[in-house]
């Protein structure tokens, strides 16, 4: 597999993310860990049996425990941050600051043996990142306040979860892209116990409802970590990670498509924030 394929392949992630809050909005009114609890599951089984059927098992015995912690910690850190974050703080600012881990997958990412980081990626990154801003910050913000400290401080955490886990991914090249079911299995259980402790159990009540739960763990929450561990393992990281910034672009044309959003002229602007940065990022790179 080429570089330039698996980034492609990673970039398959952006896009299945780019539908969350669309099945997120038609799964209401599940909890948030109780969601995660299911879509982490569906997404891990069809990981198993996955490995099953090709044979794998005897690779992920190989695996140490220390990995299996390190990819259950990346992914259910991430999603508990990042859900207490928009409890605790405004969905438009908390979303924005957890929106820094594509620019930091960047950054970090010159940290990295054979790694160059270039003006051209931080660019990039840079412009991506201010299209996030015009996504989520919709114009109606009422900014930053103070009494929102702890949902901020939560958000920024989230941020460097998943950055952190991204490129310290790219360390574990030989570990398995099959390892991924477990890291999901893991988070499953967890999300499982911490649904019980704090939330009250309600299920989906209506066919949208189970429609979109099952479409987050066959995607966004599923298949979309497999496609991302090969992307980071084995694809150029600084394009994947600016790319990534056109995830709030797309999820929001998803919205507007379905007719929960309406079209807007920050949505252009957006859009040729991102796609201007990726440009950038990518020349940077193919100079390399």
């Amino acid at each position: 597999m080429t570089k330039m394929g698996a980034t492609a392949i990673g970039f398959v992630a952006v896009l299945l993310w780019s539908l969350l809050a669309l099945f997120t909005v038609g799964s209401v009114p599940t909890p948030p860990l109780l969601l995660n609890a299911i879509c982490f599951s569906i997404g891990g089984s069809l990981g198993l049996i996955w490995v099953f059927a090709t044979g794998g098992l005897r690779h992920l015995r190989q695996v140490s425990w220390m990995t299996y912690l390190f990819g259950a910690i990346g992914l259910f850190g991430y999603h508990a941050l990042y859900f207490s974050a928009l409890r605790m703080a405004p969905a438009a600012e908390a979303g924005l600051i957890a929106y820094l881990w594509p620019l930091l997958i960047v950054l970090f990412s010159g940290l990295l043996p054979g790694e160059t980081l270039r003006l051209g990626h931080l660019l990039g990154a840079c412009l991506g990142f201010a299209g996030a801003a015009v996504i989520i910050g919709g114009g109606g913000s009422a900014g930053f306040q103070a009494q929102h400290l702890p949902g901020y401080g939560l958000a920024l955490l989230c941020a460097l979860t998943w950055s952190g886990y991204s490129v310290l991914s790219r360390r574990l090249g030989d570990v398995p892209t099959s390892s991924v079911a477990v890291f999901c299995i893991l988070t499953a259980i967890a999300s499982w116990v911490l649904h019980f402790a704090v939330e009250e159990t309600v299920l989906p009540n209506s066919v949208l409802g189970w429609t979109s739960v099952l479409a987050l763990g066959l995607g966004p929450v599923g298949l979309a970590f497999y496609v991302w561990d090969i992307g980071v393992k084995r694809g150029d990281i600084q394009i994947l990670g600016t790319a990534s910034y056109a995830a709030p672009l797309l999820s929001t044309l998803a919205l507007v498509v379905a007719g929960i959003a309406a079209p807007s002229w920050g949505l252009a602007i957006a859009a040729l924030l991102v796609t201007g940065g990726a440009a950038i990022a990518a020349r940077a790179s193919l100079r390399s």
